[in-house]
């Protein structure tokens, strides 16, 4: 799919998808409804010629009120019970980003990212350091009682009873989850986002890929703009979403060779699982995983417009 001309925007659930064998009909209706919601907000941004900064800041706001993916409201615990997530914006017009990491009050994590970018000189802040400036931003927050839901609750329970019993197996849907946006807008411009609350039952301080520049979230107009969800540390390991980047531009690849690559063949070289959505600066789009599925959607302006999980 290509689009040199018109916007294009592409978002994704996380690549931890409930395995086939446990995914009934009313539950897959229900992700694909919750994805094209989030595409009608980027959608509503880039139609009216808004920005792809813009436009992925309101779809991943959108990820985030959906509790049935792994950031904002569907934020995973902790193995304390508590939450910590992370989250990053990038502008692909001057490599601008902004990144918050372990932070729990800002109802919308991926704004207080952009907070970061745009009223500080910093790129990543974390803790107390970053709730400061998403309050000096006056943006919305919330108690800790918001993330709540049943449903990951359930999942943390599950998860340190099988620590406990020695029985922990390596369930996507329990390592993999992260939302994210890319988009190129009308005047040809990129940007990213990234929102997870990171893996269920994670120790206290972990920070995975989604907050780093480089390795869950990248934009840069001259190649491509990335996202990516999966195991943490084997993108952080492999800085992803900048190899994708290098590739196109030292080498010419397109991005459609240049993401599977990195997918297909590098990931799980060393062990890794997951995927990526990605747009480049002609408006092509690649979303590889190497995994059972993942989350996300897409719309390319008088195009192409579905979502899919598998």
């Amino acid at each position: 799919m290509t689009n040199a001309r018109g916007y294009v925007l592409v978002i994704h659930g996380g690549a931890g998808v409930l395995p086939r064998a446990r995914m009934d009909d009313r539950r897959e209706a229900e992700v694909n409804a919750a994805l094209d919601r989030v595409l009608a907000a980027g959608e509503a941004v880039l139609s009216t010629g808004g920005s792809a900064l813009d436009a992925v800041t309101q779809a991943v706001c959108a990820l985030e009120d959906e509790p049935l993916f792994n950031a904002g409201r569907g934020a995973v615990f902790t193995h304390a019970g508590t939450h910590e997530m992370d989250a990053a914006v990038m502008d692909g017009r001057d490599r601008s980003a902004g990144a918050v990491a372990g932070i729990c009050g800002p109802k919308y994590p991926v704004r207080a990212a952009r907070a970061v970018m745009e009223n500080t000189l910093h790129v990543l802040m974390t803790g107390e350091g970053a709730l400061a400036v998403a309050r000096d931003a006056g943006l919305e927050s919330v108690q800790a009682e918001h993330f709540f839901t049943q449903e990951r609750w359930d999942s943390l329970q599950e998860t340190l009873e099988m620590e406990r019993a020695g029985t922990l197996d390596d369930d996507p849907a329990r390592r993999h989850g992260t939302v994210g946006a890319v988009a190129r807008d009308a005047d040809g411009h990129l940007a990213a986002a990234t929102s997870t609350g990171g893996m269920t039952a994670k120790r206290a301080g972990r920070i995975g890929d989604s907050p780093i520049i480089g390795a869950g979230t990248f934009a840069d107009d001259s190649t491509c703009a990335v996202s990516a969800t999966g195991d943490g540390e084997a993108f952080l390991r492999l800085s992803v979403a900048h190899e994708i980047d290098a590739r196109m531009r030292l080498t010419g690849a397109s991005l459609a060779d240049a993401a599977s690559g990195v997918i297909g063949t590098d990931l799980g070289r060393i062990g890794g699982s997951g995927g990526l959505i990605a747009v480049g600066a002609d408006g092509s789009i690649a979303l590889p995983f190497n995994c059972e599925g993942m989350y996300r959607g897409w719309s390319v302006e008088g195009g192409d417009r579905g979502t899919a999980i598998y």
